[in-house]
């Protein structure tokens, strides 16, 4: 793994952050490469030795070296990401990331927390600015998942566009169901976030018309 840039640009590091930084790339899967890390600072592990974080083109990958060697990493897949914050303060910044317990492309249900404190500054804006890039992602990749699958549910009802709602709310497309239903499912893709307030009042006036 010598040409692997990050293992280049380590170069002005100390000494015990390449090993860090070495093992971290010992973590990585064929193919998946690593795009950016961070390091804390020396003045926030004044007790431990220095937390490292990475972003790679699959996943975060957090890592606390042990004191007496070792280290413990923890990872989120990109798909399991839901939320990355970021705190700049004067002498360092804090990194926090939370993401879903549940399968593959979760909307909702549990999730876990992850903090890093004290990290170099620079280096972690460029760690969270991949972290967003792969939120937003991922996030329209889950809206679009739940849009099929309450396609699926509606038997057919296509609910990817402004037309699609029209056709909820008309029962066009759907052999005039009930209108009781379609008002259930309009509410499920407003608590859902796949619509706004204002095209649920629309279709919601559009199905009651309809009665």
């Amino acid at each position: 793994m010598t040409d692997n840039p990050t293992t280049i640009s380590a170069a002005s590091d100390d000494q015990g952050t390449r090993r860090a930084v070495d093992q971290l790339l010992s973590l990585l899967v064929p193919n998946e490469k690593l795009e950016a890390y961070a390091v804390q600072r020396r003045i926030f592990a004044l007790f431990h030795r220095r937390i490292l974080v990475g972003a790679t083109t699959g996943r975060f990958i957090g890592m606390t070296r042990g004191l007496f060697g070792g280290f413990d990493p923890q990872d989120v897949r990109w798909q399991d990401l839901k939320e990355v914050r970021i705190r700049v303060g004067i002498f360092g910044a804090d990194l926090t990331i939370t993401a879903f317990t549940s399968p593959d492309l979760a909307m909702a249900g549990q999730t876990r927390v992850l903090q890093f404190t004290g990290l170099r500054k620079a280096e972690a804006e460029t760690v969270y600015r991949i972290c967003q890039a792969q939120d937003q992602a991922w996030r329209e990749k889950r809206r679009v998942r739940e849009l099929e699958e309450l396609r699926a549910k509606s038997g057919g009802v296509h609910l990817e566009s402004s037309p699609a709602s029209a056709n909820l709310a008309t029962g066009s497309g759907s052999g005039m169901e009930d209108p009781a239903v379609r008002l259930q499912r309009a509410k499920e893709m407003l608590d859902k976030g796949l619509i706004s307030d204002s095209e649920y009042e629309s279709m919601k006036a559009r199905i009651i018309s309809s009665f």
